[in-house]
């Protein structure tokens, strides 16, 4: 059964691109069928994956207008073994247009009608903002992946976000669970960074992930370089923490966590 994953968090810099990417490549690795959609208009995941933002002649834009299907916008990723819907600034102007459409928050639920078999697993990398965007993201996925740094206000800033995954379930998607939340930029040397972490295991329970993601320097590296850290340095420790991460999610998907 094909899972489709928004990765959301709408607070800048938790590390949304990051797992997006590393995570669809770790799956990738594991022989599973990936899709990554960029539905960013930074693009960052799509860089990240080595493509040109600025030299796409589709994108998730034309999806969400409902100008081309997911065929004609789909690019195949053949060094990382997976495919990818790219994005770019475009994705503004398609913010703007989808405020007077019909259905405008299912339109990304729709494209992927005709795509989710081809799939094991879609991850839905989601702009840092609660905007029409990521409510389309929303909208498509079964599963919420929730990164969050270990820092004041990690969980008042979460907030908002899961008011907005309960109305969602509440209204046009009933079957959207808590994927996993996850712990970025971990430090366990810090003590501020073990508090934040309990108040997240009391608040989450096992909905919080094991694996935790570390400060990395190859982490930071890789999409300087176009790859994800997992063939940028297979053996860093930010690589072993987002392999970790796949295993993880896909032992509990089989177990049934959070259905």
């Amino acid at each position: 059964m094909t899972r489709i994953i928004a990765v959301a968090n709408q607070k800048g810099g938790v590390g949304k691109t990051t797992t997006s990417v590393n995570l669809a490549a770790g799956l990738a690795l594991d022989r599973q069928r990936v899709l990554l959609v960029d539905i960013d208009p930074q693009g960052n995941a799509t860089m990240g994956c080595g493509v040109d933002k600025n030299r796409l002649e589709s994108s998730c834009c034309d999806l969400l207008l409902g100008e081309m299907g997911v065929a004609e916008v789909v690019l195949t990723l053949e060094e990382l073994g997976m495919d990818l819907i790219p994005a770019n600034s475009d994705l503004t102007a398609a913010e703007v247009g989808l405020m007077q459409a019909e259905r405008r928050e299912r339109r990304l639920a729709e494209a992927l009608v005709s795509c989710r078999d081809d799939y094991d697993c879609i991850l839905i990398d989601c702009p840092p903002s609660l905007n029409m965007l990521t409510l389309n993201a929303l909208v498509a996925a079964d599963g919420v992946l929730i990164p969050v740094q270990c820092e004041y206000y990690a969980l008042e800033g979460l907030s908002a976000l899961l008011e907005t995954i309960a109305d969602i379930r509440r209204t046009v998607n009933p079957r959207l669970t808590i994927e996993g939340v996850l712990r970025t930029m971990f430090d366990p040397r810090s003590r501020l960074t073990r508090e934040v972490s309990e108040q997240l295991q009391t608040h989450f329970g096992e909905r919080l992930l094991e694996t935790c993601i570390p400060r990395n320097v190859r982490l930071a590296e890789a999409p300087s370089h176009g790859l994800p850290v997992v063939h940028y340095d297979k053996a860093s420790r930010g690589a072993q923490a987002y392999l970790a991460l796949a295993a993880e999610l896909t032992e509990r998907q089989r177990h049934g966590h959070g259905h």
